[in-house]
């Protein structure tokens, strides 16, 4: 009888099993997983290695902070002249006006300290009450803006709008830009989709012409052209000429964008609201557009990204927003020659106010993302 016993044998030794996760997974899988990637990689480091370490002297090591002149920067030239930061900062902030009546600075300080703890707690995700909170923001912020920065209420003295300038200008045209064209892009998509011949033939138009007339000829004619259509004596404020310019053409971005969510919309959702026996408004309102809106989520962010940085083209029409506050501060006869500071601050503000829109954007998404969860 043949011996049935299994006879085990001695499986050879092996190595533990690569990390899949973890940095070094991380470093593999995306810096080294071929020559090419590997070679782009020990380039960069090598960019990296002759660029950053001297930036990181100049900026930070042998930076200049104290001082009230240009003296302590001329004489220390081997390092960033931050004093003259320090000394312009209220122009750059708040413009000319501001700057120049130093008692007047707690109007933008307040309008900017609300504005911060209003959107704050929105982006915080335990916060309750956020519903109130956005109205808040939406409703009562820009009237209180108009009250305390622009004033003639409550005593508070009217400030000459044309003498804004800096950070205060371009949050000012960006806020307004994004918060009037987002509801008017709303009904421009809606409106281009409609069954009604004329309003889609209006809709079409209006959005075509806007996108199709560069930024510059819009905030050129709103500036120059539109005081011709109104009587004599009937003058606006060139600041208010500018938020009326960019909102016409940010809304017409702002429609595509809403368009593209509303065409991803399934049928279905539309046809099964009309079985319900709902009207076109409570189907659109409630079934639709909440929908759309969270598929368009990248798109409109891109398109207020793109407009807070587009406000810098108001200078072409004599504003100066924050970088051309900060050139012409860094051009000035008290500290010409230091151009470097001045745009290097303002890319920094602009670069904090994008970073944060795209950042809660994307927070937004993967927040309202209900098809990934439900896997």
């Amino acid at each position: 009888m043949a011996d049935s016993t299994l006879k085990l044998k001695k499986l050879p030794d092996r190595e533990p099993p690569e990390n899949t996760i973890g940095w070094i997974a991380w470093i593999r899988d995306n810096l080294f997983s071929s020559a090419t990637n590997t070679l782009t990689t020990l380039i960069f480091v090598y960019l990296f290695y002759l660029y950053i370490p001297p930036f990181i002297e100049w900026a930070i090591i042998n930076a200049n902070i104290s001082g009230t002149d240009r003296s302590v920067c001329d004489t220390n030239k081997s390092g960033a002249c931050w004093t003259f930061i320090k000394i312009r900062l209220e122009q750059l902030l708040f413009g000319l006006y501001f700057a120049s009546n130093p008692e007047q600075t707690w109007r933008p300080i307040v309008a900017f300290s609300v504005f911060g703890m209003l959107i704050i707690p929105l982006v915080i995700d335990k916060t309750p009450h956020k519903k109130w909170l956005l109205i808040a923001l939406l409703t009562l912020y820009p009237l209180l803006f108009i009250c305390v920065v622009y004033g003639g209420v409550f005593g508070i003295p009217v400030s000459d709008t044309g003498q804004w300038g800096g950070l205060l200008l371009t949050f000012a045209l960006s806020f307004v830009g994004i918060i009037v064209a987002l509801p008017l892009g709303i009904l421009l998509a809606l409106g281009r989709r409609s069954e009604m011949p004329i309003v889609k033939m209006m809709s079409v138009t209006y959005i075509e012409f806007w996108r199709g007339t560069p930024l510059i000829t819009i905030l050129f004619m709103a500036s120059v052209m539109l005081p011709l259509f109104f009587p004599s004596g009937v003058d606006f404020d060139k600041v208010v000429r500018a938020m009326i310019g960019i909102t016409l053409f940010q809304s017409a971005y702002t429609a595509e964008a809403v368009r593209g969510g509303l065409q991803a919309i399934d049928k279905g959702q539309n046809e099964a609201a009309m079985a319900l026996g709902m009207g076109y408004w409570r189907r659109t309102i409630l079934i639709v557009l909440p929908q759309a809106l969270k598929i368009s989520i990248p798109s409109i962010v891109n398109t207020f990204i793109a407009l807070f940085k587009d406000t810098s083209l108001v200078s072409i029409i004599g504003l100066l927003d924050l970088l051309k506050m900060a050139q012409n501060s860094s051009r000035s006869l008290d500290w010409n020659g230091y151009d470097i500071e001045g745009y290097l601050f303002a890319g920094f503000v602009f670069w904090i106010f994008c970073y944060g829109m795209s950042s809660y954007s994307q927070k937004l998404e993967r927040k309202l993302d209900t098809d990934r969860r439900a896997e």
